[in-house]
Formats: structure tokens, C-alpha cells, sequence
């Protein structure tokens, strides 16, 4: 039986050595460590730096993010890219190695007209059995699809299609997704949780941020399911705050594989580069004290 795809999936880093060679010993203590915390899954997205590895590196980090975490979860894997042809080369790689979801960003490289866009997307829902989460990725990269075209996907092929809205404002966006597909279509919210209550009230089956706050993104989830209002909102402002600091792609990448050498997962905080951030020591503190509130929370709400 299928499982549903739904819940806490974060987005996992990807750890590297010195040389910035893929540290699969790391990645596999991650993955496990992502689980005891209590994500119902994983994935393999933008802030796994997908787009800084070769295409053999992609193929084995989906294989090894299979192989580690598919028995205690769901996976789903990036299968994005500038080419219909190489986006259903991964999809269809993704599925052959277990993944029980593929996720898509449109191809960044060039402004692709809506009637190109449709085409990629039909091509990799044809090629595949699983689903397909389409990932508007333009709060970081390339620029907003329209809410009509993903709504006709989800009316020609149903729950095999999934969405990740990114656009801003992400939560009337939202809403009219929703509502575009008369509230049938499954929409996970995917700005790292700084909108997870916004989204909650709107619909989303789930949340795809980073792994360094997962204790208190699946702390938040839970007290957002039971309606304990007082605790959503202690856990929510301060993950908010430290979420605001990620104001890109790069920051995100940089503050997260910082807390998580703080939080004793990852040897180091290797990005591969060029990169477009770095994170200065009074970032650095700013992020410490947001984080020690975060974790201030968690312990405060533990015994309400």
C-alpha cells in the first residue's frame, strides 16, 4: 500500500568533505537524525545544492537517500531540470530507485512560455507512475507559473500532481490554488516553515523546510494539528525570526549547515561555491540567540 505523502519532509543539506566530494557517512547520520526527531520523510531539493552537483553526483545522492531513508519514511527526489528530455531522465531514475515522489522546479536558464511549461510537466507525469510535486521555485529562481496552468494539471491528471508554491505573497497564492482546484489538490507549504501557520489554516497535507530546526518545525506541526493555539504561536515566532534571517538560497544554505555543525550532525559548513552569501559574524551571533529562543520554546511548550 502506497504511503500518503504528507507531513514533516525536510529538505536535507548535503554534507562534503575538504575537498568537497559527497560525505555519504555524514549524510547517512543526518538522515537518521532527521528521523528521531520525527519527520515522516525526506527530500532531496534546492537546499541539497542539487544544482551545484554533476549529474552522476545526482543520480547518487537519490540512491543513497533511498537507501537510507525509505524504510523509515517517504522520499522524494528533485528531478528538475533545463531539458524535458534530462528532467524525465531523473524522474524516471528517481522511481527506479524507490523514491516515492519526484519534485520539479521549472527549468531557471530561460523564460519558458506556458504553453513549453505545461509540455515539461505533462512529459514527466507521463513517464512515471509516482507523483509529482511541481515546485514554483520563483522566490529563489526563475519567475512565478501561473495559478491557471498548474490548476489544469491537476484537473487532467489528478493526485499525481502535487504543488510546492513559493511565489509571493505565498499565501493568497496559496488560497487560490486551492480554490482553483476547489480545495481537492494536495499543497505542501515551502518556505522553510516561516509560513507554516498561514499555511496550515489554508490547507496544506504538509511542510518541506531545512533540517536544522526539524525538532521545532515537527513541534509546530503536532501543536498546529491539535489546535493548542498558545503553543503554536511561542513555537512559531521565534522560528520565524531565525527563518527571516534566510533571505536566499545561499543564506539559507549558509545558516543551516552552520546550526548544524552547532548541533553536532555535520564535521563542517561546506557550501559549494561561487556563492552569493556569507555569513558574518554579527549574522552568526544574531542566528545563536535566535536559535537558543527556539530551543527556549521547545523546552517551554515540552511540559505544557
Amino acid at each position: 500500500m502506497k504511503r500518503p505523502i504528507q507531513g514533516v519532509l525536510p529538505v536535507f543539506q548535503t554534507p562534503f568533505h575538504d575537498d568537497f566530494s559527497i560525505d555519504f557517512a555524514t549524510l547517512a547520520h543526518e538522515i537518521e537524525w532527521l528521523y528521531d526527531q520525527g519527520a515522516d520523510g525526506i527530500v532531496m531539493g534546492m537546499v541539497s545544492e542539487t544544482l551545484r552537483l554533476s549529474g552522476e553526483e545526482r543520480e547518487a545522492l537519490a540512491e543513497a537517500a533511498c537507501r537510507l531513508g525509505s524504510a523509515r519514511g517517504l522520499v522524494v527526489i528533485s528531478a528538475g531540470a533545463e531539458s524535458t528530455h534530462t528532467a524525465v531522465h531523473y524522474a524516471r531514475h528517481a522511481e527506479a530507485v524507490g523514491a516515492d515522489a519526484v519534485m520539479v522546479i521549472p527549468p531557471i536558464a530561460v523564460a519558458v512560455g506556458e504553453d513549453d511549461l505545461r509540455g515539461y510537466y505533462e512529459a514527466i507525469l507521463n513517464a512515471i507512475q509516482i507523483p509529482v510535486i511541481v515546485q514554483d521555485a520563483s522566490g529563489y529562481v526563475g519567475r512565478p507559473m501561473s495559478i491557471a496552468m498548474q490548476a489544469a494539471l491537476y484537473h487532467d491528471y489528478g493526485d499525481q500532481v502535487m504543488f510546492k508554491p513559493e511565489a509571493a505573497p505565498i499565501g493568497p497564492r496559496l488560497s487560490a490554488l486551492r480554490d482553483a482546484t476547489a480545495g481537492r489538490a494536495p499543497v505542501f507549504e515551502g518556505a522553510g516553515g516561516i509560513a507554516l501557520v498561514d499555511s496550515f489554516r489554508r490547507g496544506v497535507v504538509g511542510t518541506m523546510p531545512g533540517a536544522d530546526l526539524i525538532d521545532a518545525l515537527v513541534a509546530l506541526w503536532r501543536a498546529l494539528h491539535a489546535g493548542d493555539e498558545a503553543r503554536i504561536y511561542r513555537l512559531s515566532l521565534p522560528i520565524s525570526a531565525l527563518i527571516a534571517v534566510q533571505n536566499s538560497l545561499d543564506a539559507f544554505l549558509a545558516v543551516e549547515k552552520y546550526l548544524l555543525v552547532k548541533r553536532g550532525i555535520f564535521q563542517n559548513s561546506l557550501v559549494r561555491g561561487p556563492v552569493g552569501y556569507h555569513l558574518d559574524a554579527e549574522t552568526r551571533a544574531e542566528v545563536d540567540r535566535l536559535y537558543e529562543q527556539v530551543q527556549a520554546a521547545l523546552r517551554e511548550t515540552a511540559t505544557v
